[in-house]
């Protein structure tokens, strides 16, 4: 995939999750989390909105988990 289409799927997605529900955002994570990925592996820049959203997706996801473990 092209520098060009990482880039386009990474904002159509973040479009998706901005305003989004938590569940929402919970589940477009893993793709958003992919789709950084691949632009990593593959030399492109992320630009810092697109990293300050994977970590806060990441955050969301990891305090999901634990809210369901008994205290």
């Amino acid at each position: 995939m092209s520098a060009v289409n990482l880039y386009s799927e990474a904002e159509q997605l973040e479009r998706k999750i901005q305003g989004a529900c938590l569940d929402t955002r919970l589940a477009l994570q893993p793709s958003f989390a992919k789709v950084i990925d691949r632009m990593r592996q593959q030399g492109v820049r992320v630009p810092s909105r697109l990293r300050r959203l994977d970590a806060a997706l990441c955050e969301d996801a990891m305090e999901a988990r634990f809210d369901n473990l008994p205290i």
